[in-house]
Parts: C-alpha cells; sequence; structure tokens
C-alpha cells in the first residue's frame, strides 16, 4: 500500500517502493569508504523526509517491511531494474545482499512481469541507468560482464540497447552518471570515461563536488542529496527544478539519492 499520512503532490503515474533501514545497517557493505558509525534515529528521519519528497514530487509510495537480518535493505534500488515491460531481478554482487531479491520479488509482481539474472552473472540495479531505449550498465565490482550478457538477452529482444561502462573510483555507476529530466547526463568524468556516453549530451559536476551525479529525476524535478551546491546552481541554470534532501547518514554507507527507492511508471 502506499505510505500512510504524507502530504501528496498531484499524482504523476509513479510509483515509488522504499524499505526503512534497521540498526543492521551498521554493518552495511562498505567499498571505498571508512566504517563510521550510523545514527539510526536520524537515518529513520531522513527516510521519512525522502518519502515525503517523492511523495510531493507526485509518486504513489509504497513501504516496504523493515528487514533486519539484512543490512543493506533499505538500498532498493540494487535488487531490481524495472523497465516498462518487465521487473528484472537481479543476481546481487554482494553475497550479503542476494536474500533482498526474493523479499521484493512479491512487490514487483503487482506491477510488471518478472525475469530473473542467474547467477553466476552478477549484476546491481545501481549500475543501470536507462535513457529511452539505451540501458547504460556499469562494469564493477558488483556487475559483470555476465550480468550484462544476461540483461543483453533479456531487454535486447524487448527493443532495448545495453551499453556497458567501465567504472572506477566509485561503488556503482549511478554515483558517477545519472540521467536528467530531459536525457542528458550528468557526469563525473573521474569515475566513467565519457567517450563511453556517446551520442548523449553531457553536464559534468564540478570536480569539487565529486558524489553530485548521482541525482533522481522523478516528475520533472531533479532531487539531489545535499550539500552539492555548485551542482545545484548549474542545473538550475539549465532550467531544471532542484529539489535538495539531506541523506546523511545513507552517505556513510555509500549511497546516493537514487539508493533508497525503486521509481517507476505505473502502467
Amino acid at each position: 500500500m502506499g505510505d500512510q499520512g504524507l502530504d501528496s503532490g498531484p499524482k504523476t503515474g509513479l510509483t515509488a517502493i522504499v524499505r526503512p533501514p534497521t540498526d543492521a545497517l551498521q554493518q552495511c557493505e562498505l567499498t571505498h569508504l571508512e566504517r563510521c558509525p550510523i545514527d539510526l534515529e536520524r537515518a529513520l528521519e531522513q527516510h521519512r523526509a525522502y518519502r515525503e519528497m517523492l511523495s510531493s514530487c507526485g509518486a504513489t509510495v509504497e513501504v516496504l517491511d523493515p528487514l533486519p537480518a539484512s543490512p543493506d535493505a533499505t538500498f532498493v534500488e540494487d535488487v531490481a531494474i524495472v523497465l516498462d515491460e518487465v521487473a528484472v531481478l537481479c543476481s546481487m554482487g554482494a553475497a550479503s545482499r542476494r536474500a533482498e531479491v526474493s523479499e521484493i520479488s512479491a512487490a514487483l509482481s503487482h506491477y510488471r512481469e518478472l525475469r530473473w539474472v542467474e547467477l553466476p552473472a552478477c549484476i546491481e540495479g545501481g549500475d543501470v541507468q536507462r535513457v529511452g531505449r539505451t540501458i547504460f550498465v556499469g562494469l564493477t565490482g558488483r556487475t559483470d560482464e555476465g550480468g550484462i550478457k544476461a540483461l543483453r538477452g533479456i531487454c535486447s529482444p524487448l527493443g532495448y540497447v545495453v551499453r556497458p561502462v567501465p567504472v572506477t573510483g566509485c561503488l556503482h555507476f549511478k554515483s558517477a552518471c545519472t540521467a536528467l529530466p530531459d536525457g542528458r547526463l550528468l557526469v563525473n568524468s573521474s569515475w566513467v570515461d565519457t567517450r563511453d556516453l556517446s551520442g548523449f549530451d553531457l553536464v559534468h559536476v564540478p570536480q569539487a563536488e565529486p558524489w553530485a551525479a548521482d541525482v533522481l529525476s522523478i516528475g520533472g524535478v531533479v532531487v539531489m542529496g545535499a550539500p552539492h551546491p555548485a551542482t545545484a546552481k548549474i542545473l538550475e541554470d539549465e532550467g531544471f527544478e532542484v529539489r535538495i534532501v539531506d541523506l546523511s547518514e545513507y552517505a556513510k554507507a555509500e549511497a546516493g539519492v537514487t539508493c533508497l527507492s525503486l521509481v517507476f511508471e505505473d502502467l
């Protein structure tokens, strides 16, 4: 069911699936950052504000039950790739996260036909950015060539072009590159080779704000984590409505603004 008691904007035909964190988030997977304490109470407050933001942008928010046995379960973006035609359940690159996939399949089955990527191929949704009929997939420590091949096998018959992009310096492709509402790509060119993004217009984040490339485009709005003021100004000067949400506790877990939700059109 949708999140109850939230202020809602006009509905845009979007659904956003989210899952609140538990104290297990303290044991989240880390690759590029040193572990530091996460304030669960603050993380829960930030998650509620995030849900309110999604609702204010016109999405119907479905809140799944917490999963105390799965430290990273709040990062629902990674477990599935929701296209117009199907939802692809991922084969997680982090072994500790593989139980999350079956936990979300029931929720997604209400919206889409399900397809699966099976081990030993690995792919995580944080490495996948769709722009129209193009699907960029990051080649990272969580997504391998087998996962990209498996996704291509599912998506090519549906008319999508799958393009691999090697990523360095960050956990997932969407930390380095996300789509803006007009189809341009917001990119940190230190973490991806922009030649792999050929054919698309790019907007570059300033070098001083390397984590700013992870934004969520929803209902024509660009949602950014704080603090990335220079990137926010660039996007506002480009004519986008920008909204800021504080996700500082999730940043300690190498997470950005896209990680906490699966957003897709109601069909």
